[in-house]
């Protein structure tokens, strides 16, 4: 059996590395174009072209597959079955009828909950304590072709969307492997979506990340490990201006819910400086102004956010005390939103 194999990112190596490893015979890998990265800007190979020129394999890099020059190479290739795996373009009708098999592609959600292009995110950000890794035989629409194999994954409180995704991409090597067992005549067995059940999973916009500190602690934290890839959660702060003329742009990238043990009575997003040098920030969740409250800012207990790592626009990652120390935070200091947080 002949497989084209189409892939570009990180979470698409394991799935390769199985293929090479079990001895498929892959007549091709098809990539995304190097693109300029990092500080430099330097030329930099995608992560799966890097593998497969190490296997010399055959590689592919179209700026758009659908172009007619791309699909005649791909026809000339002659795939029993194509395999999709984090590619990054969309595959025209006229890519999806070349491999007599199908097209199968590996989706890190259990559809059809979070279609789109970033369900390992979108699950984070909604709290979901549950994930999975689909096979599903590709067709025009977006991720809504019939299911061949799914499994699920419990996520961790303490998942973000890096941990989440290396572990859901070393889920997918076995699927994959178990599903082209199941191929022989034609197309692995399948099963249509309910598609009365389909979620959306939107790429992410950058003012995703900005954090409204309206909004329960619980959420917050989600949004922290959602965005931790890309773009990140991010608030801002009223500068000292001894140390900067504007309001500073802040990223947190880790941060625990806790247990308010204070009696203050303070709105959302103002800052407390413990004695112990921890930074709580109050949260929507018992606030004054917030729109449902669930408990007084009185009572013990209420939920609130510790930031426990910061960075700061410009500077390098930081804990909560040298930010404190740095920037010369006081209880009572206020974080906030620039723009309308998205909702």
């Amino acid at each position: 059996m002949k497989i084209l194999f189409m892939g570009t990112s990180e979470f698409a190596v394991p799935s390769l590395e199985k293929l090479i490893a079990e001895g498929f015979e892959l007549v091709g890998v098809v990539t995304q174009p190097d693109r300029p990265s990092g500080r430099g800007k330097r030329l930099t190979p995608p992560p799966i072209k890097v593998i497969a020129d190490a296997h010399n394999l055959p590689i592919y890099q179209p700026e758009r597959v659908r172009h007619r020059d791309s699909v005649r190479a791909l026809s000339e290739l002659q795939p029993d079955v194509i395999v999709v795996v984090a590619f990054g373009q969309i595959l025209p009708q006229s890519v999806l009828e070349l491999p007599p098999y199908g097209c199968l592609n590996v989706h890190p959600s259990c559809l059809p909950k979070y279609r789109g292009a970033a369900p390992i995110q979108w699950a984070l950000i909604n709290g979901e304590t549950e994930t999975g890794v689909t096979i599903m035989l590709l067709d025009e629409g977006e991720d809504t072709g019939d299911i061949v194999l799914q499994s699920r994954l419990p996520i961790d409180i303490l998942d973000d969307a890096a941990t989440l995704s290396s572990r859901l991409a070393n889920l997918a090597p076995s699927l994959l492997i178990q599903t082209l067992g199941c191929i022989s005549d034609g197309p692995p067995p399948h099963q249509p979506q309910d598609h009365s059940q389909a979620t959306h999973a939107p790429r992410l916009a950058k003012e995703v990340g900005q954090i409204d500190w309206n909004q329960p602690a619980d959420q917050i934290r989600n949004l922290v490990r959602g965005v931790s890839m890309w773009p990140g959660a991010y608030t801002w702060i009223k500068s000292d201006k001894q140390i900067a003329d504007d309001d500073i742009r802040l990223k947190i990238t880790a941060c625990t819910v806790v247990d308010y043990l204070g009696s203050a009575k303070l709105p959302s997003g103002t800052i407390e400086v413990t004695s112990n040098k921890e930074l709580v920030v109050f949260t929507g969740q018992g606030s004054p102004d917030s729109v449902e409250p669930q408990n007084d800012r009185n009572e013990l207990g209420a939920k609130h956010l510790r930031l426990d790592r910061v960075q700061p626009a410009n500077k390098k990652e930081m804990d909560a005390s040298a930010f404190i120390n740095g920037y010369r935070l006081k209880t009572g200091d206020q974080l906030f939103c620039k723009e309308t947080p998205t909702d």
